[in-house]
Order: C-alpha cells, then structure tokens, then sequence
C-alpha cells in the first residue's frame, strides 16, 4: 500500500506524462494490474495501447446479461483483432431471472443503484480483490465527480492503486486516436450514444447535450457506483 506522500509525487509524476508513459510506469510498479474494459471509446483507446505494451495483461468485462448486442459484437471483433490472451467474463452471482425473484422484475427501472451494484459493483469488487492496481478510462472533463481524478491514485473503495492513464485526454483526443489507429468502436457512438452502458438504462444523447445525460435518464444519476 503507498502511504499519501508517495501517491501525491506519483501523481505529479505523472501528470504530463503520455498516455502510454503512464502505463508503463503502471506496469513496471505493479505487474499484478488489471484492466476493466466497457468496450466504451476510451476503453478501446486503452485496449490498442495496452496490447501493443503489453498484451499478457489481465483484462475484464463486467457483463450484466443486458449489454446492447453491439457491445457483444465488439467485444467479438475485438479478441479476433487483438488476441487478448486474458480476457476475463465477469458476472453477477445473480442471473436476471434470481435477481427478479429476489428483487422484483426489471429493478433497474425502480431502482438502478441496487441493480448496478448487484450486476457490476459487487462483481468489479470481487474480482479486483485479486490484484494490486487496475487500470481505468476515466476523464476529468467526463463528469463532475471526476474531475479532480488523478493519473495515480489510491481507490478507496476497494483497496488497491487506481490508473487512470487518459484523466487528462478531450473527447476530441480520444476520437482522434481511434481513427488515426484503426482503432474498432461500437457503432452506437454514431448515433447519439456517447457512453453506453446497459440498453435497459442508456439512450441517445441530442446533440450538444450532456454526454451522461443518457445514462439512467429520469433518475439523479450519472455514476453507475464503479468510480467514487
């Protein structure tokens, strides 16, 4: 564990370094790392890069049982362009029909705090218990509970060091680097879905609105519990 000291010169360390600067520095610090992969934008910038540095890496998706079959469909494509030698399924202990006998049917329309913690809290917590750091997406200019993210910090929530290798990147610079790499992405981003999650609880985004705004729509929520 890094005491606040060494965190904070990490950060600072950190904080104008590139992208992929960062996650050597990850890996060489903490070679037991995981990668939490949505096959959103971000995730597959991270995706192109970590595999081409380090492709033994250990990467994991949390599926829910009700991602849009275009998300299935990448994530397809991408373990054919990539290999991905560890590619880790990660599932709630509760298959849907479970959660409906225990909880009530489609929950995520009463309640989307319960469902995303039983089908992706839950799971992301036990299955990061097994590692010292794990690597993720985030950007500041995402969300306002973001935006004093840092390249390196420690994850309270569940215990162990936090990457956040594109914190600094614009919207701009993550599309930019998708086209100039090739890089594959979900369709839905070309028709108004800027984040996608669940298709029970997304939908598309008008344009010039918040890039969340389609996320939970109707509920005061744009976190799904993941990030502190």
């Amino acid at each position: 564990m890094y005491d606040q000291r060494q965190l904070s010169s990490l950060a600072e360390e950190y904080e104008c370094r590139s992208a992929q600067d960062i996650l050597r520095g990850a890996f060489e610090r903490a070679p037991n790392i995981t990668f939490a992969c949505s096959f959103g934008a971000e995730d597959m910038v991270l995706l192109d890069m970590i595999m081409k540095i380090r492709p033994e890496t250990h990467v994991f998706y949390l599926d829910t049982d009700v991602l849009f079959s275009e998300t299935y469909q990448l994530i397809e494509q991408s373990v054919a362009r990539y290999g991905i030698a560890h590619l880790i399924r990660v599932k709630s202990d509760l298959t849907l029909a479970e959660q409906a006998m225990h909880h009530g049917e489609e929950l995520w329309k009463r309640d989307p705090n319960l469902c995303c913690n039983l089908r992706k809290v839950q799971p992301l917590k036990r299955t990061l218990s097994g590692y010292d750091a794990w690597i993720t997406g985030i950007r500041r200019e995402q969300t306002p509970m973001r935006k004093h993210a840092k390249p390196v910090e420690w994850d309270a929530k569940f215990h162990l060091l936090k990457v956040n290798p594109l914190v600094r990147w614009s919207h701009e610079d993550v599309w930019t680097y998708l086209h100039a790499h090739g890089v594959p992405y979900n369709p839905l981003h070309d028709v108004g879905y800027p984040s996608i999650g669940c298709r029970h609880c997304t939908a598309p985004v008008t344009s010039g609105g918040n890039p969340r705004s389609g996320r939970w729509a109707g509920f005061e929520k744009i976190e799904c519990g993941l990030h502190k």
